[in-house]
C-alpha cells in the first residue's frame, strides 16, 4: 500500500517558514502587551495629573473664598465705625468762599495756619522770583526745571503766605500747568522740610493720574521710582485711601502735602484737617467730568 502524500512530513523550507511565522507572531504579541501596558500607564498619569490640577484649583478657590469672607467681615466691622453718609464739600467754579466757610468753624486754626510760612516769607518770595527765570533743565532731582509764569508765582505766593499752605486756588487751565505749579510748591517745601514730607495727589481716573505723574516727573527731573508708597509722591484715585495715608504719615511725624486735581467735583471734609493741601478749582470754561484738558 502506498503512503498518502498528505501525511508526509513538511518539507524543510515549509518548516522554516512556519518557524519564522511563529516567531513573528510571538514578537507581535509581546509588542501588543507592551503597548497595552504603556497605554494603561499613560491613562493613569493623565488621570493623576488632572486630579492633582483639580485639587490645586479647588485649594486655591477655597483660599480665595476664605479671604473674601474675612475681607467682608472686616468691611462690615469698619462700616459700623464710620458715618453712613460721608461729608463732602461741593466744588463749584469758585470754591474759595465755600472752603473758607467750611473752615470757619475753626477760626483759631485758620489764623494759626495763615502765619505758618511767615518766617520763611523772604525765602519763598526769592524762590518764586527765581522760578521765573530761564529753565534749568539740568537741575538736581526735586528742583524745578521749568519756568514758572508770573500768574503761577502769584498763585503760590497767595497760597503760601495768604492761606498758610491750606486752601483752593483757581486752576491754571490745564493739568500740565497745574502740575508745574504743584512742582514749584514741592521744590520749596523740600527746601523747607527736607525729606520729612510726602506729596499725595488725588485724581479719580488713572489717565489723569498719568498726566500728573508725567508733569511732575518732567518739572522735577524725577524717575518712576519716585512715585510709590515709600517714595516722595503717591498718586490716589480714592480720597479715603489718601486720607489714610496722610494719617499714617502724621503718626510717623512726617508731613503730608495733599494736591487735589481740578476735575474732582467734591472735596472730602477729612482732607481739611491736614496742615498742607492745595485744591485746584476748575473755572467756568473747564470741563470737570470726562474732559481731556
Amino acid at each position: 500500500m502506498s503512503e498518502d502524500p498528505s501525511q508526509a512530513s513538511p518539507a524543510p523550507w515549509q518548516q522554516l517558514a512556519l518557524t519564522e511565522l511563529q516567531q513573528q507572531r510571538t514578537g507581535l504579541l509581546e509588542e501588543i502587551c507592551q503597548l497595552e501596558a504603556r497605554r494603561g500607564q499613560i491613562q493613569k498619569e493623565i488621570e493623576a495629573s488632572f486630579a492633582g490640577q483639580a485639587d490645586g484649583v479647588a485649594r486655591r478657590l477655597k483660599g480665595f473664598q476664605d479671604y473674601l469672607v474675612g475681607a467682608l467681615q472686616d468691611l462690615a466691622v469698619a462700616a459700623e465705625q464710620v458715618e453712613l453718609v460721608p461729608q463732602q464739600v461741593l466744588m463749584q467754579p469758585s470754591p474759595l468762599d465755600q472752603i473758607s466757610g467750611a473752615a470757619a468753624s475753626q477760626p483759631l486754626a485758620a489764623v494759626a495756619a495763615a502765619g505758618l510760612f511767615a518766617p520763611d516769607e523772604v525765602l519763598i518770595r526769592e524762590r518764586l522770583a527765581g522760578f521765573g527765570g530761564q529753565p534749568d533743565f539740568y537741575a538736581d532731582p526735586w528742583q524745578l526745571r521749568r519756568t514758572l509764569d508770573p500768574s503761577g508765582a502769584a498763585l503760590l505766593a497767595d497760597w503760601f503766605l495768604g492761606q498758610g499752605g491750606r486752601g483752593a486756588q483757581p486752576s491754571c487751565g490745564s493739568r500740565s500747568r497745574n502740575a508745574l505749579v504743584a512742582a514749584a510748591a514741592i521744590a520749596i517745601l523740600g527746601e523747607l522740610y527736607g525729606e520729612r514730607f510726602q506729596t499725595l495727589v488725588l485724581a479719580s481716573q488713572p489717565e489723569r493720574l498719568g498726566e500728573w505723574r508725567r508733569g511732575l516727573q518732567d518739572c522735577l527731573g524725577l524717575a518712576r521710582e519716585d512715585f510709590g508708597p515709600s517714595s516722595g509722591i503717591v498718586l490716589f484715585e480714592r480720597a479715603d485711601a489718601l486720607v489714610e495715608r496722610a494719617d499714617h504719615l502724621e503718626e510717623r511725624g512726617e508731613l503730608p502735602f495733599i494736591v487735589v486735581d481740578a476735575s474732582e467735583p467734591v472735596l472730602e471734609i477729612p482732607i481739611l484737617q491736614f496742615p498742607l493741601w492745595l485744591v485746584f478749582a476748575a473755572g467756568p470754561g473747564e470741563l470737570t467730568a470726562d474732559e481731556t484738558y
